[in-house]
């Protein structure tokens, strides 16, 4: 799996994906129906995003509602960027 913090036209966004990488084409088809058609990509270690949110991390894996292929574990930019400091993230990968 891989995760990352996507920043998006209107706010960040971590995600974790079964997608061999951030710009995977159907990850970016799956995003792009979502209206994120542009964005910076920094990739977390799944270990890191498990560990900053915890029990929710758990519930976001285990509910069946949600696709495997893409899970939202947070939308809350200010809770995002409060959470994750600059030099825990990957690279960047910009994507449009």
């Amino acid at each position: 799996m891989k995760a990352g913090v996507f920043f998006t036209g209107s706010g960040p966004i971590v995600i974790i994906t079964t997608a061999s990488s951030l710009t995977d084409p159907l990850l970016i088809k799956k995003l792009s129906s979502k209206g994120i058609r542009k964005f910076i990509a920094c990739e977390i270690p799944e270990s890191l995003a498990h560990e900053k949110y915890g029990h929710h991390f758990d519930i976001v894996l285990d509910d069946q509602k949600q696709e495997d292929f893409l899970r939202v574990i947070d939308f809350d930019g200010h809770h995002i960027l409060a959470k994750f400091s600059f030099k825990e993230l990957g690279t960047p990968i910009f994507y449009e």
